[in-house]
């Protein structure tokens, strides 16, 4: 029987592993856009006329994502749910008539990637051990009330023992599996919607690794951020960011509001049902460059916000491997084609690094840690792969230092590693 599953629940993608002893596995979910070891967390909603008039089908990952495109203006779509967790502001979503809690999009997610898992999640597991971030996403975040959501949300599905580690925490024990001596391991988590750091001594005594958690910081910015930089600077003014519009005889400026909706972009499905988007359609009639908010207007009604985050983020992946790339978005025609600089973008995102900076300074602080007393470090997540990140640790970090690897799956096999300890209780991480 496998004591334990390890669930990460991510803003961008989540995965489940399950531990057998002293190894991990992660689960495959089989779904109609085919097999996976990894899930993206999103979710479909769509009425379904063979179920009956009120029923709705859900789908998760992929298969939302396909079924999204498949059924443009049919389907209601939700990713990066994860963000709204810590919002006390964030009360539900409707979805065809019924108000959505984050428990209920938690449930459906959990409960479609569980039939997707098959018989991997019928086995007997003693606990759930689920990874949390040191900081939750968003201005004023409650973690309090996210751990409450994510237990009531958890509770229906029976699991004996329900616990919740830091992210950076369970990926630095994946990492601590290839270690051959005692060290000190800072582990820097760059996830979707939060950055986060531990620093954990491991050493091996009789031939079996301890580990003593030193300490933690994180802060509420990440990938995310960095693609809505390139979409506020790149994309938000070909569709009326700082344009004009009358009223009477003045000239007032577009409410810069509309374009937050950008910050992540499943906000767009949400803002699609706003007052303030009947609002921007009113508007305009009175802009002095109507064409401009018309395109604005078409994204949303078009639900092109999957696609043109799809080609932000690739944009984005070409700058780590490139000095320069072109951008172009179809639905918004040439215009939208531009050269975009690794130099332009590394000063766009200057404010989210020195805040991912002050973070790192933060937990080397608290903890009396010199970057001489760092034995290694462990970078994981997306983002640890662009330039001014690495550039960041290797000014403090001697290169041979730095390792990275198990972008996926890292968080999800150390949590289920966790599990296994008689000792569980010391790595959780409640609410302070």
């Amino acid at each position: 029987m496998a004591k334990a599953l390890g669930f990460d629940f991510g803003t961008t993608n989540s995965v489940l592993a399950a531990s057998t002893g002293d190894m991990t596995q992660s689960l495959s979910f089989t779904s109609s856009a085919g097999t996976t070891d990894s899930m993206r967390t999103a979710l479909s909603f769509m009425k379904h006329p063979q179920m009956g008039a009120a029923a709705v089908k859900i789908e998760a990952g992929q298969a939302a994502i396909r079924e999204f495109i498949d059924n443009p203006g049919d389907a209601r779509f939700l990713q990066s749910i994860k963000t709204f967790a810590a919002s006390p502001l964030f009360q539900g979503t409707l979805i065809f008539a019924r108000r959505n809690t984050f428990e209920d999009l938690m449930r459906a997610f959990l409960t479609r990637i569980a039939d997707y898992a098959g018989e991997d999640w019928k086995q007997e597991f003693g606990r759930i051990v689920v990874g949390r971030p040191v900081q939750f996403a968003g201005s004023n975040p409650d973690e309090a009330l996210a751990l409450e959501r994510y237990g009531k949300a958890l509770s229906s599905f029976g699991f004996p023992e329900v616990h919740y580690v830091y992210e950076p925490v369970a990926a630095a024990f994946f990492f601590a599996q290839q270690l051959k001596t005692d060290a000190t391991v800072l582990v820097a988590d760059f996830g979707g919607g939060t950055t986060d750091y531990s620093i954990i001594r491991f050493e091996s005594h009789a031939g079996k690794l301890t580990a003593v958690p030193v300490g933690h910081s994180g802060v509420g910015v990440a990938g995310d951020h960095f693609d809505f930089r390139i979409i506020d600077t790149v994309v938000s003014p070909l569709i009326g960011k700082g344009s004009q519009f009358r009223s009477f005889d003045k000239l007032l400026d577009v409410p810069s509001s509309y374009y937050a909706n950008f910050g992540r972009w499943n906000q767009l499905s949400i803002f699609k049902t706003l007052k303030d988007f009947a609002d921007l359609k009113q508007l305009v009639r009175s802009a002095v460059e109507p064409e401009k908010l018309e395109a604005f207007v078409d994204l949303v009604d078009h639900d092109e916000g999957y696609p043109l985050y799809q080609a932000i983020s690739a944009t984005k992946m070409r700058l780590s491997l490139e000095e320069e790339t072109e951008f172009h978005f179809a639905p918004l025609g040439e215009k939208s084609r531009q050269t975009v600089r690794r130099s332009d973008f590394e000063s766009w995102i200057a404010p989210d690094l020195a805040r991912i900076e002050q973070a790192l300074d933060e937990v080397l602080t608290v903890t009396n840690t010199p970057a001489a007393g760092i034995d290694k470090v462990f970078l994981t997540g997306g983002t640890s792969f662009v330039p001014a990140i690495r550039r960041l640790f290797e000014s403090r970090f001697d290169a041979h230092r730095i390792e990275s690897g198990g972008e996926l799956l890292s968080i999800a096999h150390g949590l289920a590693l966790i599990g296994e300890r008689d000792d569980i209780e010391r790595w959780t991480a409640m609410a302070a």
